[in-house]
């Protein structure tokens, strides 16, 4: 047995071997059943290869608007749907699974998982605080959590083009990826910003607008003028006038930032999955596989950064500043 174990090709452990040479057979077909290969091997051999229509992925088509694949009541169900609602049952169905037996000595599961949870907690107490790390963590968890496996779950066999569905006599993908459709990074961004501001205003009640609609100089300015006082009117009406200004470019900054939240994360995320695609479209099975690694890091920084920055947001939102008066 220990010979077996033991036993080398090529300097290899058989194991490793096999691996090896199952990759490398994979390449060729793969290379060949695309259409770089194919053409190649037509021009240089003058012969027409026909593989298995198994072996050969179909040309992709990319729809940006994710298409209604069917109805409940006036609710129109697109693939996308679909794929967030796989998500939530993931979550759902997995922290069920992970919290139903906790032990004092953790398994590998449950320590990976404890492992995940403490380090996101850590990180919302190194930038809100102890306690709004505390109360912040649940939303910020989730939204991290939700991006990411938004992502990761899309890389699966069975989203995109493997399983169509037919509609109307068009072929689209029954399920695709949820952050590839501009609605999913929309409604997360604006229900961050909702987080974000429902937390400000919770501490600073109706001041915390005053950022945004700050015209407490122009009404003083007014005033100050109307009672005689011209000049000391003046420099505070003008100076409200640049406060209120101010407001409305902070107002907008908050608009700029959904934006920005949808589209880093809608652009990267569709990026993807053209990139693997298209890479599998090419040479089948092998060279999509690396992209998926990468794939993976990007679904981690997407989530990571929208996580984050809305964390920043909130504890920006909390933390005392002058607005002015009223």
């Amino acid at each position: 047995m220990s010979e077996n174990k033991g036993r080398r090709i090529f300097g290899m452990p058989v194991p490793l071997f096999i691996l090896a040479v199952l990759v490398v057979v994979l390449l060729i077909v793969g290379f060949l059943a695309g259409p770089i290969g194919s053409q190649i091997f037509q021009k240089l051999f003058n012969i027409t290869l026909n593989f298995p229509d198994w072996l050969v992925v179909k040309e992709p088509e990319v729809h940006l608007p994710a298409p209604v694949l069917f109805h409940i009541g006036s609710l129109g169900i697109t693939n996308t749907m679909l794929a967030t609602w796989l998500t939530v049952i993931f979550l759902v169905v997995g922290s069920y699974l992970v919290t139903r037996r906790l032990e004092m000595v953790p398994g590998r599961m449950q320590a990976i998982v404890e492992f995940l949870f403490g380090w996101l907690y850590d990180f919302c107490k190194e930038v809100a605080g102890e306690e709004n790390g505390r109360k912040f963590f649940p939303v910020i968890a989730t939204i991290f959590l939700f991006v990411m496996f938004n992502g990761w779950l899309s890389l699966i066999p069975g989203f995109g083009p493997a399983i169509y569905a037919v509609v109307g006599g068009e072929h689209y993908e029954l399920l695709r990826g949820a952050n590839t459709d501009i609605n999913t990074p929309l409604a997360i961004a604006i229900v961050s910003f909702l987080f974000v501001w429902g937390y400000g205003f919770r501490v600073f009640g109706f001041s915390f607008f005053k950022q945004y609609f700050n015209f407490g100089g122009i009404f003083r300015g007014l005033g100050q003028l109307f009672t005689g006082k011209l000049k000391s009117g003046l420099s505070t009406f003008f100076s409200g006038v640049v406060d209120a200004f101010v407001g409305m470019l902070e107002l907008l900054s908050v608009f700029i930032r959904i934006v920005s939240f949808t589209f880093r994360l809608f652009g990267n995320m569709l990026a993807g999955e053209i990139l693997i695609l298209i890479a599998a479209f090419l040479i089948p099975f092998v060279l999509a596989i690396p992209f998926y690694g990468l794939e993976l890091l990007v679904g981690f920084v997407q989530a990571l950064i929208f996580g984050g920055l809305t964390l920043v947001f909130v504890t920006l939102a909390v933390t005392p500043h002058e607005t002015g008066e009223v």
